[in-house]
């Protein structure tokens, strides 16, 4: 191959990075929506592992991953559900093919020998139980957002909410555990047609200083 043809080949391939680089970043940001509209589509439980597998490898402090997930795709469990949703969030919520809660362990940090080996950390938060319930809420709340970014990444469309009592989500779904409910997340193939404008973002000298 000459030199003229390994240079065309080469810039055919930074395009068609930057082309999927393009699609990519639609499907995650630009294009991505919430939808509170679904279609019949089943989510396949595969959908969800392949998820979970993306939003794992995004980092948390020390590793402590205290991020839990329960997902409720059945009709049984999301009538467990129903009476904790506020009233504009149960149609959306009853129709969607997979509603996730994601919750936090208050006790993640039991964890770290395993998930931090290099070095023990536990002891900062064996008797500071403030401070391992602040830290595994931020580091759950992290990993909420790297769960939006991942379901986007296999092809699914997101409704994150709040507008739910808390205490009612863990007494049904968390009850004897150390877990607290974070947010919940509707998940499906949403109805493009169905959605509002997008609404206003604030511009980056609005809310951004460079120092």
């Amino acid at each position: 191959m000459s030199d003229a043809t390994s240079s065309v080949s080469a810039g055919k391939l930074s395009d068609a990075i930057e082309a999927m680089d393009a699609i990519a970043l639609d499907r995650l940001f630009r294009r991505a929506r919430t939808h509170n509209i679904w279609s019949d589509r089943v989510v396949e439980e595969v959908t969800l592992h392949r998820l979970y597998e993306l939003m794992k490898m995004a980092p948390t402090s020390m590793n402590m991953c205290p991020a839990r997930f329960v997902f409720i795709r059945s009709a049984k469990a999301k009538e467990r559900l129903r009476p904790a949703l506020v009233r504009g969030n149960v149609e959306k919520t009853m129709t969607a093919p997979v509603c996730a809660i994601i919750g936090y362990d208050l006790a993640a940090w039991e964890h770290l020998p395993r998930l931090f080996p290099q070095k023990d950390m536990s002891e900062m938060f064996r008797d500071n139980t403030a401070f391992a319930e602040e830290t595994s809420f931020r580091n759950g709340s992290l990993q909420g957002a790297y769960f939006i970014i991942a379901a986007r990444a296999v092809g699914l469309d997101c409704g994150p909410m709040s507008g739910f009592d808390n205490d009612a989500v863990d007494a049904s779904f968390f009850l004897g555990t150390k877990i607290r409910s974070n947010f919940l997340c509707n998940l499906g193939y949403g109805m493009p047609d169905k959605l509002w404008r997008r609404a206003p973002r604030f511009d980056f000298d609005e809310v951004c200083e460079i120092l």
